[in-house]
């Protein structure tokens, strides 16, 4: 079945939204979330500094951050990509305002996810020129997961992947609520995920189960933990909080990872007795065995010092969680305007 050039790009988009989302990670995992200081550039040029002269003038310019060109490409790379993607984005949402007037063809998500992707590219910016302030790069992050679910939504919109046999409308009504809250559980505990990365708290319990000392609940402080806004003069490189409050953090994403993974894991299961509704039954695969992952990820993450590819991985897998999620509430929303292939 030829699919449309709309679908294509969609597609193609929401794949290269997912590698944005591991090169940031990557990117702020390995600390080279300032490794340009400025912005859009880097040390006021389109790429790294290369020669003596350029790399000496970027030192004068920025005493406190001195030229690393590893950690300036990281960042660099990541902002080429994200470039690219916010191109694409644009031509997708022309399509979108050309065929308006289409019957069934997305067009207010097309236009949000344009006004989306300017405001990424400002926290961009202020993730930089504010210098990591915490509230700014979970928001950033989880304005990346949202464009991510909103490229997928009308991927799967657009190309009609799914075949369907008899379908059960009374048993998908019954579906949309838990649907709609384990995605909402899941937004949540991804934030919190940011949360701990960005406030530099995931090694602040070193410990599985318990978290520090044997203990499960040690000394805490969650005032100060869960205080969003912390000003913008200061430096929040490698975090500025106390022990105290960053166990509070870190204890509440585990506590937070629990009771996702309960529910992702019932909803998975009940997903598996669905009669005769094959779709259904397998997003109720791809949860347990996502969900599965990512706790697996998060453990290796305390268990092994937060080695950099398992903690990218752990991102990839929230990622995927939340695709999980969006593909489900789709499924059990929008089966009026799925077709046979």
């Amino acid at each position: 079945m030829n699919k449309s050039l709309f679908f294509k790009m969609a597609f193609a988009a929401t794949c290269l939204a997912y590698v944005v989302i591991l090169l940031g990670a990557y990117t702020r995992l390995a600390d080279a979330g300032l490794g340009c200081p400025d912005w859009p550039g880097c040390y006021g040029h389109v790429g790294v500094p290369k020669n003596v002269d350029d790399v000496a003038a970027a030192n004068q310019a920025y005493p406190d951050r001195p030229v690393e060109a590893a950690k300036a490409w990281k960042e660099m790379i990541h902002r080429y990509f994200a470039s690219t993607l916010g191109l694409l984005i644009f031509a997708i949402g022309i399509i979108a305002i050309k065929k308006r007037n289409e019957e069934n063809h997305a067009f207010k998500l097309p236009l949000f996810l344009m006004a989306l992707v300017v405001f990424q590219g400002m926290l961009g910016m202020w993730t930089v020129t504010i210098k990591l302030n915490p509230a700014i790069v979970m928001s950033h992050l989880m304005g990346g997961m949202a464009t991510l679910s909103i490229l997928w939504w009308l991927t799967l919109r657009s190309g009609k992947l799914f075949t369907f046999g008899h379908v059960d409308s009374v048993y998908l009504e019954k579906l949309k609520t838990p649907a709609l809250i384990g995605l909402v559980i899941v937004v949540l505990q991804v934030m919190l995920g940011g949360w701990t990365s960005s406030n530099y708290a995931a090694l602040h319990c070193v410990e599985f189960p318990t978290c520090i000392g044997g203990e499960y609940l040690p000394a805490m402080n969650f005032s100060e933990g869960f205080t969003l806004w912390h000003g913008t003069e200061q430096n929040f490189e490698y975090g500025i909080l106390s022990n105290e409050a960053r166990i509070a953090i870190h204890t509440t994403h585990r506590i937070g990872a629990v009771i996702t993974a309960l529910f992702v894991l019932w909803l998975g299961f009940k997903l598996l007795l669905t009669p005769a509704y094959s779709p259904l039954k397998n997003a109720g695969v791809a949860l347990l065995a996502v969900v599965t992952l990512q706790f697996i990820l998060g453990v290796s993450n305390v268990l092994l010092s937060l080695p950099l590819l398992v903690a990218v991985a752990h991102n990839g897998g929230g990622a995927l969680l939340i695709l999980t999620m969006v593909t489900l509430n789709y499924l059990v929303r929008s089966q009026h305007s799925i077709l046979k292939n």
